[in-house]
């Protein structure tokens, strides 16, 4: 490789391990115990890649004697293919992390399928009347909630599914459990329905937004949930006295809401990355907690994912750029300048991975060296 190509390559082609799926990814989770990445693809299957890198950075890193500069050389070898299954639906199927290494998959068929991380799918565990467009699980209470978008069931364990009796018809088609697994929430057309399913379920409130929510996300002490909205921005329920307040002033609609462990909130939709210190929550108008994160551009942030240990923020664009920002500050380390639209980000649990879904099918794991993050 001559001196002209290394100058070309960016940290994406030092550090990640990426593939070619047939159609764009949707989503992707990490297993429990961090060993494998599933990506959905909307064309209804999902390709699982196995985290362990075998040449990772650490062993490409080279520092010269004479200036003290640090360099790392290209991959030698391609990565390990990823392991594609069937087609599970007509469209982009629900995932959530389950057991160690493998996941749950909630098929058009109305089956919910234990899909290990060799990609075989074990026969159906529950079944409900699909297609099953929501699906998440609870490891610490061995709890799963399925949505077929008009109803929520609960299943324990290895058992049946139950029916949430809920005296409002609406669709339901997001769902997430919090932290603790003793609550659910569930997205309405125009709202969300917190229940308690500690025991018998039971509903504690019905919250309104003025349009329907596309994600859930808790807080990780479970006092906050944040949603994004269809239209409109993105709601903030404060679980204390189920007060919702709406923050608006997106350009475009927030499709992701993630929270840092560092108290803070972030929203996608803009065009930089917006996020909010919790020791001044943005409701009621209340801005002064507003972060100044990374830099403003002409492109809108897409997705983005909290570092589950630092107070760090990865950001992809609708330009393909991906970026990783300390929060509250504006540097910004460039990862990938251009591509496809970046459709989902996720860290690994311990920080040194970080998975990239796109448009175009690209499928990644970037995976950084320990001292890049001090």
């Amino acid at each position: 490789m001559n001196q002209q190509t290394m100058q070309n390559l960016t940290l994406f082609d030092l550090l990640a391990r990426s593939w070619r799926r047939p159609s764009a990814i949707a989503d992707l989770r990490f297993s429990t115990d961090g060993s494998a990445v599933a990506f959905t693809c909307v064309d209804g299957t999902i390709a699982i890649a196995t985290v362990a890198d075998h040449e990772p950075p650490e062993t490409r890193i080279r520092v010269s004697n004479d200036l003290g500069q640090t360099t790392i050389r290209p991959r030698e070898k391609p990565p390990v293919p990823l392991i594609a299954t069937a087609a599970f639906g007509d469209g982009d199927v629900p995932i959530a992390a389950y057991a160690h290494s493998g996941f749950l998959v909630g098929a058009a068929s109305g089956d919910v399928l234990h899909l290990a991380a060799d990609g075989e799918a074990a026969a159906p565990s529950v079944r409900i009347d699909g297609p099953i467009v929501a699906i998440d699980h609870s490891a610490r209470t061995d709890m799963t909630g399925i949505s077929n978008g008009h109803d929520v069931f609960l299943s324990r364990g290895q058992g049946g599914a139950v029916q949430l009796k809920h005296a409002v018809t609406s669709s339901m088609d997001a769902l997430a459990f919090s932290p603790g697994g003793r609550r659910l929430a569930c997205g309405l057309d125009e709202g969300l329905s917190i229940w308690s399913v500690e025991g018998d379920a039971a509903l504690i409130r019905d919250v309104s937004f003025p349009a329907r929510p596309v994600s859930i996300r808790w807080s990780g002490d479970g006092t906050w949930l944040a949603c994004g909205l269809e239209t409109g921005g993105f709601a903030l329920v404060s679980m204390a006295d189920g007060r919702a307040d709406i923050v608006t002033g997106f350009p475009s609609p927030v499709r992701t809401v993630c929270w840092s462990p560092a108290n803070a909130l972030f929203a996608s939709g803009a065009f930089r990355i917006a996020g909010w210190s919790m020791t001044a929550p943005p409701v009621g108008g209340e801005t002064s907690g507003a972060l100044e994160t990374g830099r403003t551009g002409l492109v809108l942030v897409e997705t983005m994912a909290a570092h589950p240990q630092k107070k760090l923020i990865a950001a992809g664009y609708a330009n393909g750029r991906i970026t990783v920002a300390e929060i509250g500050a504006r540097d910004e380390l460039l990862v990938r300048p251009l591509g496809s639209a970046v459709t989902a980000l996720a860290w690994s649990g311990d920080g040194r991975h970080l998975a990239v879904g796109a448009v175009d099918g690209t499928a990644a794991i970037v995976t950084f060296p320990a001292q890049m993050f001090k």
